[in-house]
């Protein structure tokens, strides 16, 4: 009997050597890699690749980019943090969403208010891509339908708009005030919408003005009679020190001004969503066809590599390092859930109250939604990426395997409790050498729980840069390439599956030692 105590320890390290390996492959690049971030859309990430591919030749390290991030309140804070270097913004969302200020304000007026934060803008790309909100021709054309000031006189049309134009300063709120419109839009994932309204499950969505599937679906831009929206040129947002830092990849991404108009944009932003093209694909592709480029190594193949098919989504390239990102993610927050919670179940089991009030702030933070526990996390320590997303799952793992430690021990029956009083065992002697033993099957079946719990709900953690299968899963919804969303999907329900096979092999590997044992 005294013999299980040790596995108990051996277990809870089981997941966490194999998985130190892959967090520290996983880990935030050094100092002198510029770190390049993008937002959940389609035009985000193929501009990040742009950057990328033209520091890449100027840098001793290749560029590390941080996809996917979120909206802009995730991105931003991550480049104020110094967890990214740069990204693409807009001088829209600058002025109103980040700064707060005039939608006039200069490219000038906005550097100097950055300044004090680390922070400047530069390199203006070359295009314009405004929001707007778009219907299909149909329907305009039915209820005679050309700008915002004649939606706004049709309140039975539904609204499906994404979560962040309605929540932004210069979103849904103030353009309803500036036109009296009176619907009460839907949230919808940007990446989705064009499907809803295709389907005609909403009838007006919001739309980026160079989106491809704008001319695709046939939808009708209304006008912005009342002037409401600003101009969205798209510039780089940057920490003050990369051009120190990096001086020759800087110079290198200040010759991309100007660089991409709108017309390219639309056609880069076509191959990706209705081409299923690889974003770096895209990136090499169009930087190749400006003045000096090299030729993209694929070119002369006769197939675009990036139209790639499911199976070779599924076995891509970037399995690899997402598996050991997903592994790392889920049993090390496993892991140290199990080496805080068990000790902490046990030193509260004798006292019911404290027992109680415990286990009721475990299940407290099982009803806090993941992506807003992420956010708070990020808001409190100032990072994103591994960290965050580590507490945030370790701390959904604590329930399950602190409940079952509490139900393992409250199993042992009274008379053992005796017996091990009557032979002069002290109470943490009987809890060492007979309740926890005793208890083992039920913790290890509270870990087997908390690991499911992990892998599935690991996949957000793509939402803050922290990897794993949830990177597929983010830019599938960003394309709304359900391929791709099927092959991040895929591999974590394998590795639940994997993960259920070794405790069911553990658990019965404990009944038949337990069968064995002479009492």
């Amino acid at each position: 009997m005294t013999r299980r105590l040790p596995a108990l320890a051996a277990w809870c390290f089981a997941f966490l050597l194999p998985a130190a390996g892959s967090l520290a492959l996983a880990a935030p690049p050094a100092n002198d890699t510029l770190r390049i971030g993008s937002k959940r859309f389609t035009e985000s990430y193929i501009l990040a690749q742009v950057l990328a591919q033209t520091a890449a030749p100027h840098t001793p390290t290749p560029p590390s980019v941080l996809q996917g991030l979120g909206n802009t309140a995730i991105v931003y804070e991550a480049l104020r943090s110094g967890s990214i270097d740069v990204y693409p913004e807009y001088v829209g969302t600058i002025s109103q969403e980040i700064l707060k200020g005039e939608a006039s304000m200069s490219t000038q007026a906005m550097a100097a208010a950055l300044a004090p934060l680390g922070l400047g803008v530069a390199v203006p790309l070359g295009f314009n891509d405004g929001y707007a909100l778009a219907m299909r021709e149909d329907t305009a054309q039915r209820l005679g339908i050309s700008s915002l000031s004649d939606l706004a006189k049709h309140p039975e049309l539904k609204l499906g708009l994404s979560n962040e134009f309605i929540g932004r300063a210069d979103g849904w709120k103030p353009l309803a005030q500036r036109y009296g419109a009176p619907q009460t839009p839907v949230a919808l994932d940007h990446g989705l919408a064009y499907d809803a309204i295709a389907q005609k499950q909403v009838d007006v969505i919001d739309i980026y003005t160079t989106d491809a599937k704008i001319g695709h679906l046939g939808l009708r831009v209304l006008k912005d009679d009342k002037a409401y929206f600003p101009r969205y040129d798209a510039v780089l947002l940057y920490r003050l020190d990369v051009p120190q830092r990096f001086p020759q990849a800087w110079a290198a991404l200040q010759k991309l001004s100007g660089s991409i108009d709108e017309n390219a944009m639309i056609a880069m932003n076509a191959r990706a969503e209705l081409q299923g093209v690889a974003f770096d694909v895209i990136a090499r592709d169009h930087l190749a066809a400006k003045p000096g480029g090299t030729a993209p190594a694929a070119a002369g193949t006769g197939a675009d590599p990036g139209q790639r098919g499911f199976w070779a989504k599924l076995f891509g390239p970037d399995l690899a390092r997402l598996t050991r990102q997903h592994l790392a993610l889920t049993f090390i927050s496993v892991g140290l859930a199990a080496l805080i919670g068990i000790p902490l179940a046990v030193w509260v089991f004798p006292h019911p109250r404290l027992r109680a009030l415990v286990l009721g702030a475990s299940s407290l933070l099982q009803t806090v939604p993941s992506l807003a526990l992420l956010a708070m996390l990020i808001s409190l320590m100032g990072v994103i990426g591994t960290l965050p997303a580590l507490i945030a799952l370790m701390l959904y793992a604590l329930l399950p395997i602190m409940r079952n430690t509490v139900a393992g021990l409250a199993e042992v029956s009274g008379g053992l409790r005796l017996a091990g009083q009557a032979l002069g065992m002290t109470a943490g002697q009987r809890m060492r050498l007979v309740e926890l033993p005793l208890a083992l099957p039920t913790i290890i079946a509270g870990v087997r729980t908390a690991t499911a719990i992990a892998i599935g709900t690991a996949t957000i953690a793509a939402f803050i840069g922290a990897g794993g299968y949830g990177e597929r899963i983010v830019t599938g919804l960003a394309l709304n390439d359900r391929e791709l969303l099927l092959a991040g999907a895929l591999p974590a329900t394998l590795l639940a599956l994997l993960s259920e096979a070794l405790f069911e092999g553990v658990e019965a590997l404990l009944r038949r030692r337990r069968g064995a044992s002479p009492g």
